[in-house]
């Protein structure tokens, strides 16, 4: 591997899960070692590969802010920066919480933090919480900084306007000095925001390029080897009604009505915070609508949990995927077993070799990239492990799949995989509702798409109507003339 970063530059990071980004970053951090030979050069330190510490990172310059941010939310903004540094101590020594506050005015101003120093980060937005983490890794830099800033998928989890207000922040940086490696799989960004781009694949070095010479297309050879092709929308005879809805009120839902059918892929747009994820998780049972009711398979339906849900043949792919959905420290094969755990009981134990058997033929089936059905989840990239959290769930033969996010910090390679398997998944009778902010997706993948808009569904938009332009018009309430 050989990359080379300029004072600021904003330098793009690309490749498939599993082309070695993260292992890239872990070393030019100094959590893993380069083998013997390579030589990682910042300013006008050099430092072996094999012998960086994540002591000697930090002391040349290198800081990384990871996508989950590692900010503590019941503590206030003056803390969570105090412990990428030091507190404060008064003669007594007790915290000295008037220093402690002034150095964090001095940088809330310096980093363009809307917050107090008293503020906790759970009354900040995602964006916000971005600023607090990127804060605490540079408070100690100069603003004309030579060191490197490292971002790892930033905006995975950041609404559009906040997505623009931090790609905005980081070209202030870049202006000032900053080196940036920034890694995002959203490939609007790299063009919007790099200078360069380096990409990866299979652990090899595929090249760097000026982004200027770059288009979308170019970018998605670059990670996979090959362009694209975009799905075409199957015409798909449909079966029964699965589920109705009637008036449904849930979260900031108010009266939310609509059916979906056997062998149809209906998306759910809208801004966030307009009650996309309530849906499901209420649907799933995790959730109690406050009013209406629902039909699931010609009966009234009213799960009182989860389990209820699952029994009935419903399946939810959480959004956020570490938290809700996975044991990272667990085999593979484990994890595929979870929901259906009690059929692998023989006598009095569980059946290690049925469940190995069973996960490694899952894992064939639904195209997960492993080394073996007993290697630990979290050895696998974050496309990987979405496809053993949705192959978990498919291998039950779910009628109604129920997706948010799904492809959320996945590459362009398997982001069509995983569409491929619930396109499978409809084509064999399942409905499957998908909730993404990624309007273009929902206009590839869906063939029906309703709209949330003020707590109700505000546009039903079918056939040609199903295009990202359209979605994004009706989600901010526009007329056919804005």
């Amino acid at each position: 591997m050989d990359l080379e970063i300029r004072a600021s530059e904003i330098h793009a990071l690309v490749g498939g899960n599993g082309s070695g980004k993260s292992t890239l970053i872990k070393i030019l951090a100094g959590i893993y070692q380069g083998d013997e030979g390579g030589v990682i050069r910042i300013g006008d330190v050099e430092t072996p590969a094999a012998a960086m510490t994540p002591e000697v990172a930090r002391s040349a310059g290198v800081h990384v802010v990871h996508q989950d941010l590692g900010v503590f939310l019941d503590l206030s903004v003056a803390e969570n920066l105090a412990l990428g540094s030091e507190y404060e101590m008064n003669a007594a020594g007790g915290i000295d919480w008037r220093a402690l506050n002034r150095r964090t005015k001095e940088l809330i101003k310096r980093f363009e933090i809307d917050a107090r120093p008293s503020t906790l980060l759970r009354e900040l937005g995602q964006g916000a919480r971005t600023q607090v983490a990127i804060a605490r890794a540079l408070q100690h830099q100069a603003e004309d900084s030579d060191g490197l800033l490292i971002l790892d998928e930033p905006t995975a989890s950041l609404p559009e306007h906040e997505v623009a207000l931090l790609l905005d922040q980081l070209r202030r940086y870049a202006s000032k000095g900053q080196a940036i490696l920034y890694v995002s799989h959203r490939l609007d960004e790299i063009l919007a925001i790099s200078d360069k781009v380096t990409g990866l694949r299979d652990g090899l070095l595929v090249g760097t390029f000026d982004t200027a010479e770059l288009d979308e297309n170019k970018l998605i050879e670059l990670i996979v080897g090959k362009g694209l092709e975009a799905p075409a929308r199957e015409v798909r005879p449909l079966g029964e009604v699965v589920l109705s809805a009637d008036q449904l009120a849930v979260g900031p839902l108010q009266d939310v009505s609509f059916d979906i059918r056997e062998g149809e892929i209906v998306g759910i747009a809208g801004l966030l915070g307009s009650g996309r994820s309530e849906l499901l998780r209420c649907i799933f049972g995790e959730l109690h609508a406050r009013t209406g009711s629902m039909t699931y398979q010609g009966e009234r339906f009213s799960p009182r949990s989860a389990k209820d849900s699952i029994q009935a043949g419903i399946a939810l792919v959480p959004e956020n995927r570490v938290q809700e959905a996975v044991f990272l420290d667990h085999p593979i094969a484990d994890n595929i077993a979870i929901p259906a755990i009690s059929r692998y009981w023989d006598r009095a134990r569980i059946s290690r070799r049925a469940i190995n058997r069973d996960g490694l033929a899952t894992m064939t089936k639904f195209l997960v990239k492993a080394t073996n059905e007993s290697a630990p989840l979290s050895t696998l990239s974050g496309g990987n492990q979405q496809k053993v959290v949705l192959a978990r769930w498919l291998s039950l033969d779910p009628r109604l799949l129920l997706l948010d996010e799904p492809t959320q910090g996945v590459d362009v390679g398997a982001r069509a995989e995983i569409y491929q398997l619930v396109r499978r998944a409809a084509m064999e009778g399942a409905a499957a509702m998908v909730v993404a902010s990624d309007f273009e997706e929902l206009a590839q993948v869906c063939d029906r798409v309703l709209v949330f808009r003020g707590g109700v569904v505000a546009s039903e938009l079918i056939g040609a109507e199903v295009n990202a332009q359209k979605i994004t018009q009706m989600a901010h309430g526009m007329g056919e003339d804005e």
